[in-house]
């Protein structure tokens, strides 16, 4: 008999707290670079940067570039890019305007406050971005021009498009069930904020809970119990101090009376109101929801990523590379319009500088999120994070007194120093470029 030696099983080697907890080192170097960011303006401006005020303000002007960023990351995946955001947002700005103060008055006969009418015009400058990010995706995918070129265009043909339509000028004011999707104008209040909050731990701890389970189910590794615990904890804190911080911005007192006047009552001595979870933001939040379901639920997210990481090997799987990418497009179009009714909403009015710049701001989001520009890979919530984090710089910059230009000389190098370090972080880890 042949006698065999048993081999002794390696050990496995332990595991950092960080790999038990399988958070993302790229994730959790830009919230630590969010954090110094915040802390450093926060002792520049005195105390006023970290301010309930300022942070609400953040916000809501962070929300319409978020918004594009989160269809930048499929654009970006699939290799393309879009330089066309900006405008876009722009023409679709001013034809929602426009239907607004002059075609349902005039032709339907719906005035401002008709409950139509700021259904009637979203809609109708949801289909132009739509149709317009469509049209960009044909000429890309089925004529086999390139992005940059089709999409540069685009960035001077959208906007001018935008100007001729209003004559230049700035149309307004809008509807007021229209502004309610803005920011200020349109807040859930401080009740109805902590009932949203308290049920989106509810749904994250039972998604958290569910998605263990089956892992375990299906014969995956999963974290250990207290690794889940802690990672509960800190989604818990965050959206319950999300919800706080915005409850803590009081509406003004002259405005709360209005308020109290406009019922018929009288207000309360010494009363105090906090605005709580603008709409705009749960907009965002139900889009980067949606965003992230299709990234990582669905085919077409399945076929973006894997097109973005090898687009032979895509096609010739039988993947209509060329549909999918007016699709890309078309959610790319959608989306800019849909950040046109936030934006415009906030401003209360169209401008014809509405958006400009905005191809900077998206791009620089979506990269700074851990797009990588090579294709393949990217997140929602990185892009949404990296448009936090773009939005705080240009805020911080403009609360210490930084000029204008040197603000953009920041940014650029912000973004320069992002893919940089992005680059450099793959190497390391050995991951295509």
């Amino acid at each position: 008999m042949t006698e065999t030696t048993s081999q002794p099983i390696p050990s496995q080697p332990k595991r950092s707290l960080f790999q038990q907890l399988e958070l993302d080192v790229r994730l959790l170097g830009m919230i630590g670079a969010f954090v110094i960011l915040c802390i450093g303006f926060n002792i520049l401006t005195d105390g006023r940067f970290l301010s309930p005020r300022n942070l609400f303000n953040l916000t809501i002007q962070t929300v319409s570039v978020a918004i594009m960023a989160t269809g930048m990351v499929f654009v970006i995946v699939m290799r393309h890019i879009d330089l066309s955001v900006g405008g876009v947002l722009a023409v679709s700005s001013a034809v929602m305007a426009l239907v607004q103060t002059k075609f349902l008055p005039t032709y339907l006969g719906l005035g401002f406050d008709n409950p139509l009418t700021w259904i009637i015009a979203i809609a109708i400058g949801l289909s132009i971005g739509t149709l317009i990010g469509a049209f960009q995706g044909w000429l890309i995918g089925y004529q086999s021009v390139p992005a940059f070129i089709v999409t540069l265009g685009g960035f001077l043909i959208w906007r001018n498009y935008g100007w001729l339509f209003t004559s230049g000028q700035t149309i307004g004011p809008l509807d007021k069930n229209f502004l309610v999707l803005g920011g200020v104008n349109g807040t859930m209040g401080e009740a109805t904020s902590w009932t949203i909050g308290i049920v989106a731990v509810g749904i994250s701890l039972w998604a958290m809970v569910a998605s263990r389970r089956g892992r375990i189910q299906h014969g995956f590794p999963a974290k250990p119990a207290w690794a889940e615990g802690i990672v509960m904890g800190i989604v818990t804190c965050t959206i319950l101090g999300f919800v706080w911080i915005l409850n803590s911005y009081n509406i003004p007192t002259r405005k709360l009376q209005r308020m109290f006047e406009a019922k018929g009552e009288v207000m309360p001595e010494g009363l105090e109101v906090g605005y709580g979870l603008p709409i705009s933001v749960l907009i965002l939040i139900a889009t980067a929801i949606v965003m992230t379901l299709v990234a990582r639920r669905t085919r077409l997210g399945r076929y973006i990523f894997a097109t973005g990481g090898n687009p032979d090997a895509a096609e010739l799987s039988g993947i209509n590379t060329r549909l999918l990418t007016v699709k890309v497009f078309a959610i790319m179009g959608f989306l800019c319009a849909l950040s046109a009714v936030v934006a415009s909403a906030r401003l209360q009015n169209h401008t014809n500088d509405i958006g400009t710049l905005d191809e900077l701001r998206v791009i620089a989001a979506a990269v700074i999120g851990g797009t990588a520009l090579a294709g393949g890979a990217g997140t929602i919530y990185g892009a949404i994070l990296g448009a936090l984090v773009m939005q705080s710089l240009q805020s911080g910059m403009a609360m210490v007194g930084v000029d204008a230009p040197l603000q953009n000389i920041v940014v650029g190098s912000v973004l320069v120093l992002a893919v940089w370090m992005d680059i450099q972080y793959r190497k390391r880890t050995g991951t295509k470029l």
